[in-house]
């Protein structure tokens, strides 16, 4: 039997729901390969170690009584610090003057707890979800960024210091580090995970995104935490269907391919997509080629518009006290949207809208829209977390897209694919993204 932190979240909720597995001494294998590689990864901001031993004991005993609370009971999961957890500081990877200690949980993480989840902590982000790099390292190779902003949930799953972690996108900031750390990053529809409790960048694209090894511990999440909330306005009450299902079954799917954003990929990136490709079609999909919409002409531009206007609103009064202390990226950002016109912002969403609208019709025909997640493995550095271009437009649609992580390239840094779907057609997605996981085969861990 392989060592207790390299199992995912459903191995380890469905021995514990055997009982030949106890939550503490899960917790205990987390803490221990925790306390082992976080000196190199540097991927944590609070370990709430005394907190996850009460809640392990607690669901230890209620597992012995047969009372589960439900799919992740006993499960260690961990936060980007800018979810709220009742007792536990957020800090928003900023300094002194953002931190607080958070009165409730984020629904988000009230939904993990009801579900039997243990929070083990707080993981570390960008500051403000936005640019400026956090201390984290990839623990591929720590000399290379992890990507941002939820650089602390991508790194701590790929470390195997928990088998689940929560993160956002605005951007780039779920698909990129799970790119640039080998796991899967999962982020659903706009809306369908609530934000409230979440610090925003810019509400309009804020996404709850989350970190797994597999896409069936990506189906149970999503089943968990989808669903309407009273507190956040912009939450979906569509119905999720039968996701973790469709995550455990594979379904052999039609894939579109989105061959014109290639260009910006490298030729080893380009090959990697073309051998995928090959490799998808032996096995019994049908692959095609797909065209970006005239829409797509501008998108870039549009997001970025709105993400510096929404952050310079929902900024406003922390930054009119501390703006001297705010990271340079951040700064600059907040300062370029106080300067833009409502008329521009309000094209800007108009532009956004025509692309999800262009795009939904095009990922009707497809069970999953294929291209790489970023143009290349994680750079050498930390003074950037990335190119969040290939994942751009799908946060800007608002549409689920998942990467996958698909090889190691000559350097030992991973490679990835992302897969798109249609809004609010997550169980598509999944199936797709679970026969492609199948056909792929990938294993490899960081050596650490």
């Amino acid at each position: 039997m392989g060592a207790l932190h390299d199992l995912t979240a459903a191995q380890v909720a469905r021995r514990i729901r055997s009982g030949s597995l106890s939550p503490v001494k899960l917790l205990d294998a987390c803490l221990q390969r925790i306390d082992a590689v976080e000196p190199v990864v540097q991927a944590w901001v609070h370990i709430d170690r005394e907190g996850a031993a009460r809640t392990a004991r607690l669901r230890e005993l209620e597992a012995g009584e047969r009372r589960f609370l439900g799919e992740l009971h006993g499960v260690p999961l961990a936060l980007k610090d800018i979810f709220d957890a009742a007792g536990l500081p957020t800090a928003a990877g900023a300094g002194s003057f953002a931190h607080r200690v958070a009165a409730a949980d984020a629904t988000a993480v009230a939904r993990l707890r009801a579900a039997g989840g243990v929070v083990l902590g707080k993981v570390t982000t960008t500051a403000f979800a936005f640019l400026d790099p956090s201390p984290t390292r990839n623990p591929w190779n720590s000399e290379h960024t992890p990507g941002g902003s939820s650089s602390g949930p991508a790194a701590a799953v790929a470390a195997r210091m928990v088998p689940l972690a929560l993160g956002s996108q605005t951007v780039g900031s779920v698909l990129r580090p799970a790119a640039y750390c080998g796991v899967i990053g999962f982020k659903p529809t706009h809306g369908r995970i609530s934000t409230a409790g979440v610090v925003p960048l810019a509400w309009s694209l804020d996404h709850v995104g989350i970190f797994a090894r597999t896409v069936e511990d990506c189906g149970l999440a999503l089943a968990l935490l989808s669903g309407t909330d009273a507190v956040d306005p912009l939450s979906s009450g569509a119905p999720v269907g039968d996701d973790v299902a469709l995550a455990v079954e594979p379904v052999t799917p039609r894939i579109g391919v989105l061959r014109s954003l290639l260009e910006r990929a490298t030729p080893e990136m380009v090959k990697h997509l073309d051998e995928l490709g090959h490799a998808f079609r032996a096995a019994g999909a049908l692959v095609s080629d797909v065209e970006l919409p005239p829409s797509f002409s501008g998108l870039h531009e549009a997001g970025n518009l709105v993400v510096r206007a929404e952050a310079a609103t929902y900024h406003a009064d922390l930054f009119a006290r501390h703006a001297a202390v705010y990271p340079p990226k951040i700064r600059e950002a907040i300062e370029a949207g106080q300067t833009l016109r409502a008329v521009d912002y309000l094209a800007a969403q108009q532009q956004r809208r025509a692309f999800r609208s262009e795009m939904t019709a095009i990922a009707a025909r497809h069970d999953a829209l294929l291209l790489p997640t970023v143009s290349a493995p994680a750079p050498r550095g930390l003074g950037s977390t990335g190119d969040p271009y290939f994942c751009a437009p799908w946060s800007f649609a608002g549409m689920p897209a998942i990467a996958l992580p698909s090889g190691v390239d000559a350097a030992g840094l991973p490679l990835s694919v992302q897969l798109v779907g249609g809004v609010l057609a997550e169980g598509r997605l999944l199936g797709a993204a679970a026969w492609c996981e199948q056909v792929m085969g990938f294993s490899a861990a960081p050596r650490l």
